[in-house]
């Protein structure tokens, strides 16, 4: 591999992503083993993460363009013009000499010089055809294949959307999941502030902005470099975590002094966000079936510098020593990540009805067990990554059907978050209306006997 190369960067990763390999997890291993400057890993990674988004709207021109011939070419030739239309259609900063000559040397570079001809002749048939009054793309009529081609996600999750929120909603939501997502931080009360903070980055000409109604929140603003070497990191002023993952712990709202139990804790994020809000004073189980997923946890923690919490390794549906042990309990549970999708690149093609089907089981299961861990009068928070009701409403519907003596309670008055609570009493946070992750998240209260 050319270690200086972006493109071929891309392509190499592209094609593991096509064979089954995680994006993440693909462009990490490529990154590392690259001797790239920040720009150029920047680059290559948003030649990855857009062409794996955009991959069905790419598909379609593709098949429209070439018909029949470039279909019938090897896949890498295929993987090699997902990464040159990209450019041309989604990157504005890249001239079209460049994004065409460049797609044509990396098909030369990988041994396809003899089919360099095809990339460059539909390469510039889109270029031909592009204008600020036409699109190359031909759509269709039907909206739920018209969306899904445009905006590049499986008819499936478009139908789903538009039973929710309708057509004008969803291609509003499908242009949010198509953005870079930010990155927002968690404030480490226990050692510092938010105004120190935003002082420090300030003084490192980093830009960051509070996010309403969550005490704890900045988000950055435009390119930071490496997260780890920003200031204030290696000394635990503040950690990662998406603004509507910091709502899921206010509004389990844990108090100094109380046991709380992390269901499915790892990698963490809240289960640290739940010490910090109780001044590191009580007991915090952390609860997770994978080892590794909790030794990033502890790590974490440490370099938080909190003390209250206990990892408890294995699978929440069997811990019958913490039966009615908790004050309170928060689930956040495996979900399909539907709210997340700008997140991982490739979640919209890798999730599929079915597994949303099991998923509901396993969440339902998992309800059902943490709730018995829950002392009478006890809270439990029940949150998922997801906008899908079968792992949202219809879990706790379902629940509260078969569990009357619990029920929905709301959050304080004075909480932070109260104002986004739903007449149905929970909490369902759409990315393109509130500019965070898609969540939901509901409290619900067993009932003194």
């Amino acid at each position: 591999m050319n270690s200086q190369n972006p493109r071929q960067l891309a392509f190499l990763t592209l094609r593991d992503i096509h064979k089954g390999a995680y994006a993440d997890v693909a462009l990490d291993r490529f990154l590392r083993a690259s001797q790239l400057n920040d720009v150029n890993r920047r680059f290559a990674t948003e030649l990855v993460y857009g062409s794996v988004r955009r991959q069905r709207t790419l598909d379609a021109i593709i098949d429209q363009l070439g018909k029949k011939k470039a279909a019938q070419q090897p896949s890498d030739i295929r993987t090699i013009l997902h990464l040159g239309l990209y450019q041309l259609r989604y990157l504005t900063n890249i001239p079209v000499s460049a994004a065409i000559n460049t797609t044509v040397e990396l098909a030369k570079e990988n041994k396809f010089t003899a089919l360099s001809g095809v990339v460059n002749g539909l390469l510039r048939q889109y270029d031909r055809l592009s204008s600020p009054n036409q699109d190359p793309l031909i759509l269709p009529k039907n909206p739920l294949e018209r969306l899904g081609i445009l905006y590049s996600f499986p008819d499936w999750i478009i139908k789903l959307w538009v039973e929710q929120w309708g057509e004008t909603e969803t291609e509003q939501l499908c242009e949010w999941m198509n953005q870079s997502p930010a990155i927002d931080l968690r404030i480490n009360p226990l050692q510092t502030t938010i105004e120190e903070v935003e002082t420090i980055f300030k003084s490192a000409d980093i830009l960051v902005k509070r996010i309403p109604h969550l005490p704890q929140a900045l988000r950055l603003i435009g390119s930071t470099g490496a997260i780890q070497n920003l200031p204030g990191f290696k000394e635990g002023w503040w950690t990662v975590q998406d603004s509507s993952a910091q709502m899921v712990t206010h509004l389990l709202d844990p108090q100094p002094g109380e046991v709380v139990i992390d269901a499915c804790a790892a990698p963490g994020g809240k289960t640290t966000h739940i010490v910090e809000l109780m001044q590191d004073k009580g007991k915090v189980w952390a609860c997770d079936r994978t080892p590794s997923r909790l030794k990033k946890l502890q790590q974490n923690a440490q370099r938080l510098n909190l003390k209250s919490i206990e990892v408890c390794t294995g699978d929440s549906r069997n811990f019958t020593q913490f039966t009615n042990v908790a004050d309170r309990v928060l689930l956040d549970v495996p979900c399909s990540g539907l709210g997340t999708l700008h997140r991982h690149a490739d979640a919209r093609w890798r999730q599929t009805p079915e597994n949303v089907q099991e998923l509901a089981i396993l969440q339902k299961e998992l309800l059902n067990s943490a709730s018995k861990y829950v002392k009478p009068g006890g809270i439990l928070v029940y949150s998922t990554c997801t906008l899908h009701p079968l792992e949202n409403e219809q879990v706790i519907q379902s629940f509260l059907a078969s569990h009357p003596n619990w029920q929905i309670e709301l959050p304080a008055a004075n909480s932070p978050i109260y104002s986004f609570v739903a007449p149905e009493g929970w909490i369902k946070v759409l990315p393109h209306r509130e500019q965070m992750d898609g969540f939901f998240m509901v409290r619900l209260q067993q009932r003194r006997s």
